[in-house]
């Protein structure tokens, strides 16, 4: 085990001396250097007043188009220039717009063989119902998967710049948390009562359904995070950390995005070597089927939900 040196062992040390060299506390010809801040200038009250009137002679000067000839030139220059650029624009885009095919036309680009496969063998291959959901989720799941990651990374910028000291955070919290509202607003509090319950059972079950019917992972993580956003403008944050504070937020937002990952990886693996996929995709039509459709569904509604309540936490009182 190394042992933990003394104050006068380290000042021995070449590191000792290279950061105080570093630091510009001193210098090898010199030895010790003596630090004193720079004085402040002070600045004289008539210097700014002066700079001030001299500044706004200039941008009369030079604003004045009664007399100043090559502004009034630049401004004309620009609005005609202006004019042209966007009769140019215009006219590029509508030839443009000539050249598409026909709305319906068998001709166009997106009736291909891709997607024929999609409709003719999307519930074979997928088993799932909502032939939407197979594609976003199982032919089209790189896509998904990069869109999950977008949130993640958008949500840990916004954290960086705008996620407050936790002790300042808890001095603050009560001013923070009923800045612009009222804080016993009953009628609010009332309709939150009736309402979150519900938001919270419908998401759910747009999450759980979303490879039998219209939904998914991403309208019902955006219901389940608008349930939460009600809650917490109803009852306040106090409440709210009762059941969802920073370290559920981690958890589950680490958690869901790693599985998913590691079921992304798994199914590229597969496909790219031309391997089987061994997991079962059960009988169309029933809650547990399509595969791993279902688990990743409730991967990426527990991403857009954290998502979408951290970004409000976060610009209402800087933290969750």
């Amino acid at each position: 085990m190394s042992r933990l040196k003394t104050k006068e062992e380290y000042q021995k040390t070449k590191a000792y001396r290279f950061f105080h060299w570093y630091s510009g506390e001193k210098d090898p010809y010199l030895d010790k250097v003596e630090m004193h801040p720079q004085p402040e200038k002070p600045k004289e009250e008539l210097t700014i007043e002066e700079r001030m009137h001299d500044r706004q002679i200039v941008i009369d000067k030079v604003y004045d188009f009664d007399k100043n000839k090559n502004m009034k030139l630049f401004n004309r220059f620009y609005a005609i220039a202006s004019i042209i650029f966007c009769i140019i624009f215009i006219t590029i885009l509508l030839i443009a717009v000539s050249y598409l095919p026909r709305a319906g036309s068998a001709m166009n680009p997106n009736n291909n063989e891709v997607s024929k496969r999609y409709i003719e063998n999307g519930l074979q291959e997928t088993g799932a119902v909502n032939i939407v959901t197979g594609m976003i989720l199982n032919y089209r799941g790189f896509d998904t998967f990069g869109e999950t990651c977008v949130l993640f990374i958008a949500t840990s910028c916004v954290m960086i710049l705008l996620m407050v000291n936790e002790e300042k955070l808890k001095d603050s919290i009560e001013l923070n948390d009923r800045r612009y509202e009222p804080k016993n607003d009953v009628i609010l509090q009332k309709v939150a009562f009736v309402l979150v319950p519900i938001i919270f059972i419908f998401g759910i079950y747009v999450i759980l359904n979303g490879h039998l019917s219209p939904g998914g992972g991403f309208s019902g993580g955006a219901m389940i995070g608008a349930g939460m956003i009600l809650y917490v403008s109803a009852f306040g944050f106090k409440k709210t950390q009762k059941f969802f504070n920073e370290n559920t937020y981690k958890v589950v937002k680490v958690s869901a995005l790693t599985l998913y990952g590691v079921l992304m990886i798994y199914y590229f693996y597969t496909g790219a070597n031309g391997i089987d996929n061994h997991i079962p995709l059960g009988t169309p039509g029933n809650i547990l089927s399509s595969g791993m459709i279902l688990p990743i569904n409730i991967f990426v509604g527990s991403e857009v939900a954290c998502t979408m309540y951290a970004f409000y936490a976060l610009f209402r009182r800087g933290g969750l």
